[in-house]
């Protein structure tokens, strides 16, 4: 084999040897390319989902408040429009009920929401929740109160709730329309926050699409 020869054998060689090593550097470079790409669809897929599962929660919870608020704004303004007039209208048992869970929102983060969707989604959910938190300690102590102090006295006179020579609540009973305007207010944060942080995921899904 003459010298010529040979060398074009070694570089032939060398030839393939650096083009399986190109074809190996493509093939490591796609596998992990396509392996980013497909973590990536996942991510938003289950980002979607996630928000999707918020947003529709928001709408029910927006149009159940909506109703009930109205039920309780009338229920306020009827009390104190009687009691403002000297009616000593009757007491009832103050009861507030509630599906909200904490672990929810815990369970939220837990499931990758934390890593997933934008901080400002993320801070407007933690208002939202704040709210939540905030309302329902305020409904658990007067729900506390009537269960002391209304329920076990149905059966008494009106005079027992009422001072009849000036017809206001006696002090211990001055907390009920304090529960009902209370009811009222917090039905009016809730819509807010709602209506914010539903705006904030209707913009984040649009972004991510």
């Amino acid at each position: 084999m003459s010298q010529t020869t040979e060398k074009r054998s070694r570089l032939s060689r060398f030839g393939r040897w650096v083009a399986e090593l190109v074809l190996v550097f493509v093939g490591v470079y796609l596998a992990f390319w396509l392996n980013n790409y497909q973590q990536r669809r996942q991510d938003i897929e289950r980002r979607d989902r996630i928000l999707a599962s918020i947003e529709q929660t928001l709408r029910e919870g927006i149009e159940s408040n909506k109703v009930s608020r109205a039920k309780e704004q009338q229920q306020a303004a009827e009390f104190r429009r009687a009691l403002d007039a000297g009616e000593m209208s009757p007491l009832r048992p103050f009861v507030f009920t509630t599906d909200y869970s904490p672990g929810d929102f815990a369970a939220l983060l837990q499931s990758g929401g934390i890593q997933l969707l934008d901080l400002e989604t993320l801070t407007a959910l933690r208002n939202d929740e704040t709210i939540i938190r905030w309302g329902l300690s305020r409904m658990t102590r007067y729900t506390k109160l009537s269960d002391e102090l209304i329920v076990p006295n149905l059966d008494q006179d009106i005079s027992f709730f009422y001072d009849p020579t000036t017809t206001k609540l006696r002090k211990r009973f001055e907390f009920f329309p304090e529960a009902l305007d209370a009811t009222v207010r917090f039905a009016n944060e809730l819509e807010r926050t709602h209506t914010e942080l539903l705006k904030r995921i209707q913009a984040e899904r649009q972004r991510n699409r």
